[in-house]
């Protein structure tokens, strides 16, 4: 592909990187290709780096003259991208360029994700290490790997890999906002054993399903008041509690860090019964539309005669302790931060139900920008699946990144801001995962904030960057590194 269509792009040098970068193949878990990249990068510009056992790359640069002494600035951005294509793309991302497409202002791909996220944070700092032009003590180049999939990078970080105190995140999405906290989180999670009973009855089956809810992210969304397809599904299992049904199957849901949009279970009825309730599906489905008439209007609680064969079915004991389980286990906003308007602090979400052979998995998801709170409502979540009989396991989880409104960079930032474009910037947090939750407890003192240019529909072949605020950008994070500097 020609480079052309970032020609007369400002400002040159970054834009050249990302091109070149968006060249370079590198899907999560897959960065061996980048990594080389960045190597030759460094190796033709003789530029001390080093690699870590993980693949995580520090580069360091030399300050300008004269400012040899100002503090180490480490400039910040992960080198994985998410991959994903429009279905009827032909696309190989562990060999095949990203085609790059200019349109209406916006640079965004040929079917395919665009890699903005966090190409651009790469781009900007690979330019402002080599930019003649820019005034700067001395700066080190962190980029990590697999933060999309597992935050590997920031997670295996040994200690004295960075040496720098000031640490400017380049991985945010919003023009004119500087972000300054963000969640941490853990998945927690509850096995039950099924216990069955041989369907030798004459009932007949029936699949119930939820479907037609929004759904979306389980951070970023959480305080939508979206509906939760696992709970409708387990309120309308709930309101045939009066009928003789046994349950053989139940599943919902498909990550951890999406609230689920769509449910189903699988009924043993007696077919006299179907039409009436069939009808109290239905006056179960306008009393959800009521409750959900703003986020979710368009639900449907559907059902139906089932085609798949089962031969066995739970108990309803063990049905009851499903459906109990599912209506206990809670969901949602849990609290609002203290410090910033508007913003959730903590929220857990009942994620997934998995049907396996022989147990059910169900799934959820915490979040909190303060560590304790994550702790509590995970120590809870935990306590419902206790009281169930469950299996518990939990992941590692990760850090957040509590706000601190009198960090001096952030008044640095804030000033530079003001000076460049005569306006405040927005101050906020994200109730959603960045590497400087991990970064901030591997490195305590660690003086953060994350910012970049405007990007839209990231993680999805509609992701497009803004070309203005990339040059907004750059030049404002020339402008900090140079008052930092002074």
């Amino acid at each position: 592909m020609s480079d052309s269509i970032i020609s007369e792009l400002k400002p040159e040098l970054l834009w050249k990187y990302f091109y070149e970068i968006s060249q370079v193949p590198r899907p999560s878990k897959k960065e061996g290709k980048i990594i080389e990249y960045v190597k030759n990068f460094a190796e033709k510009r003789n530029l001390t780096y080093k690699i870590d056992k993980v693949g995580n790359i520090l580069i360091s640069i030399p300050a300008s003259n004269g400012h040899e002494k100002s503090p180490t600035v480490v400039l910040q951005g992960h080198i994985d991208m998410v991959c994903e294509k429009n279905k009827g793309t032909v696309h190989d991302f562990e060999n095949d360029p990203i085609i790059l497409v200019r349109e209406d202002g916006w640079i965004k791909a040929d079917g395919t994700t665009l890699g903005s996220d966090n190409g651009m944070g790469v781009a900007a700092a690979l330019a402002a290490g080599t930019d003649e032009s820019v005034i700067h003590g001395p700066l080190e180049i962190l980029l990590t790997i697999d933060e999309e999939t597992g935050l590997t990078g920031a997670n295996n970080l040994q200690d004295g890999f960075i040496s720098g105190k000031i640490l400017l995140n380049l991985d945010s999405e919003e023009d004119g906002s500087f972000y300054v906290g963000c969640s941490g989180g853990v998945d927690s999670m509850g096995s039950l054993q099924i216990d069955y009973l041989k369907n030798n009855t004459d009932k007949v089956a029936y699949d119930l399903l939820i479907t037609g809810l929004k759904g979306g992210h389980s951070g970023l969304d959480i305080n939508t008041g979206r509906a939760n397809a696992i709970k409708l599904l387990a309120r309308s299992l709930k309101s045939l509690e009066n009928f003789d049904y046994f349950l053989a199957h139940i599943e919902g849901g498909s990550k951890r860090n999406a609230i689920p949009r769509e449910a189903e279970a699988t009924i043993f009825i007696d077919s006299s019964k179907a039409a009436s309730i069939a009808q109290m599906l239905n006056n179960l489905q306008s009393d959800f539309i009521k409750e959900f008439s703003k986020s979710d209007n368009k639900l449907k609680v559907e059902f139906y005669k089932s085609e798949i064969k089962r031969d066995k079915v739970f108990t309803n004991d063990f049905r009851d302790k499903i459906i109990n389980l599912l209506l206990s286990l809670p969901h949602g906003v849990i609290a609002m931060s203290q410090d910033i308007p508007d913003l959730v602090e903590t929220s857990t979400n009942l994620a997934t139900i998995t049907n396996m052979e022989n147990e059910i998995l169900v799934g959820t998801s915490q979040r909190s920008s303060i560590e304790s709170a994550k702790d509590y409502i995970s120590e809870s979540v935990q306590s419902i699946f206790k009281l169930a009989e469950a299996k518990i396991s939990s992941g590692d989880g990760y850090s957040g990144w509590k706000p601190n409104l009198e960090s001096q960079i952030l008044k640095i930032s804030q000033k530079a801001y003001e000076n460049k474009f005569s306006k405040k910037p927005d101050i906020k947090a994200i109730h959603a995962g960045l590497e400087c939750g991990i970064l901030g407890e591997k490195f305590p003192g660690l003086d953060m904030i994350s910012f970049g240019p405007t990007i839209q529909g990231a993680h999805s072949p509609d992701e497009r960057v803004n070309i203005e605020t990339v040059d907004k950008f750059y030049s404002l994070l020339k402008d900090i590194l140079k008052e930092i500097a002074g």
